[in-house]
């Protein structure tokens, strides 16, 4: 099995670094594992994220995936601070409960301009996912 090319202590400070307005100490993001084309990251259960009927709102969730997909591409490729998304497409499956949550991400495959992955979402300690997503992020050209 391949090292990552960024381990989770290399990603933490590159992203506190450059990503400062998403990944500080208040937003309650944790990057809890990282190998190569895969990540896991936790999001701390905030009362904020909770949205009417009780659920935690979509937006947390995708904002969840996303930057997961973005981590697992990091610990791939290395310090790429320019990979961007291209596509997102989310599928809500259940409600979450009100806790932390975990979101697992699986590159699918890394090109030399595209990174093609997957995310799962769970509610912690829970078994089946509550939202799906398939992702695209493009890679700079790097000189």
């Amino acid at each position: 099995m391949q090292a990552p090319a960024m381990n989770v202590k290399q990603l933490e400070e590159f992203l506190v670094r450059e990503f400062s307005q998403f990944f500080n100490p208040q937003n309650g993001l944790t990057i809890e594992d990282v190998r190569h084309s895969g990540a896991r990251v936790r999001q701390g259960y905030n009362p904020l994220f909770v949205r009417p009927g009780g659920t935690i709102s979509g937006p947390t969730m995708m904002a969840l995936a996303d930057f997961t997909m973005y981590v697992a591409v990091l610990a791939t490729i290395g310090p790429v601070p320019l990979a961007v998304t291209t596509n997102l497409n989310i599928n809500f499956l259940r409600k979450p409960e009100q806790r932390d949550l975990i979101a697992e991400c699986r590159l699918l495959k890394i090109g030399k301009r595209l990174a093609v992955g997957e995310v799962m979402v769970l509610s912690d300690g829970m078994d089946e996912p509550v939202a799906h997503v398939t992702s695209t992020y493009s890679i700079p050209r790097q000189s």
